[in-house]
């Protein structure tokens, strides 16, 4: 699962991106030189023109000029695609091996005023790319709020008891899919924000939401303990409310 890419997979990236610009300026591309030069050129004279007309168009033409120039070179486009090329392999371990997380509650040290303080274990962390799972035995309810890049989440309530009152699930995910499953006996409220997706609650199905927020409740929600609220926000991705 990939929180963020270690430091020697950077170093690896940062000397191979080298390499390839010693080389393509050497034997392929000298001809980049004087494209860095001229952009260089046109930014550091539009600079000093500022804030004249002619200024502004010779400082923004150095800026796209170089941004061109930059995107057009093949060590450039290599390195692009060996991170994309790794993070889709990171991306296929992760959802062939769900991460799960065992609650472990911590005595913090008290205060100043030796206030007693119970730190607790979140059920999930923030991510970048992998798929989250509750775990298939008894575990400690705690509320969740997480955001995640790209990935799936799944949480399963059928092992663990909610507390009085009303429970809340957070989650904001920019590309993956999001599943719920909630005992009989709970009552739930959702509030569901998507640019595109399927939105499936209970029995409501919609296989194809496009930039919706969707509120849904049901009928005993206000006077039910305990209750669940459920609030989400997707980019791209599918909300599945069962229950279980």
């Amino acid at each position: 699962m990939l929180n963020k890419i270690k430091s020697d997979n950077l170093n690896a990236f940062f000397l191979l991106g080298i390499i390839l610009l010693i080389i393509e300026v050497t034997f392929f591309n000298g001809g980049v030189l004087f494209s860095f030069v001229i952009s260089f050129g046109c930014i550091y004279i539009g600079r000093k023109k500022l804030p004249r007309t002619f200024g502004k168009i010779l400082f923004w033409f150095g800026w796209i000029s170089l941004a061109f120039t930059i995107l057009n070179m093949m060590t450039v486009k290599f390195l692009i695609l060996a991170v994309l090329i790794y993070l889709l392999i990171q991306f296929i371990q992760a959802k062939k091996k769900p991460h799960y997380i065992k609650p472990d509650i911590k005595e913090s040290e008290k205060t100043s005023k030796q206030e007693p303080i119970l730190r607790r274990q979140p059920l999930f962390q923030n991510i970048v790319m992998g798929q989250q799972k509750t775990p298939e035995y008894v575990y400690e309810w705690n509320d969740v709020n997480i955001q995640s890049g790209i990935g799936d989440t799944i949480i399963d309530l059928s092992y663990t008891v909610l507390p009085k009152g009303e429970s809340v699930i957070f989650i904001r995910n920019v590309i993956g899919n999001v599943q719920i499953f909630v005992p009989y006996e709970v009552e739930v409220k959702v509030h569901h924000s998507v640019l595109y997706g399927a939105t499936t609650i209970f029995e409501n199905q919609d296989a194809k939401t496009v930039n919706q927020t969707l509120h849904y409740q049901t009928e005993q929600y206000d006077h039910a303990e305990p209750k669940l609220k459920i609030v989400t926000s997707i980019g791209v991705g599918d909300l599945e409310v069962k229950r279980a």
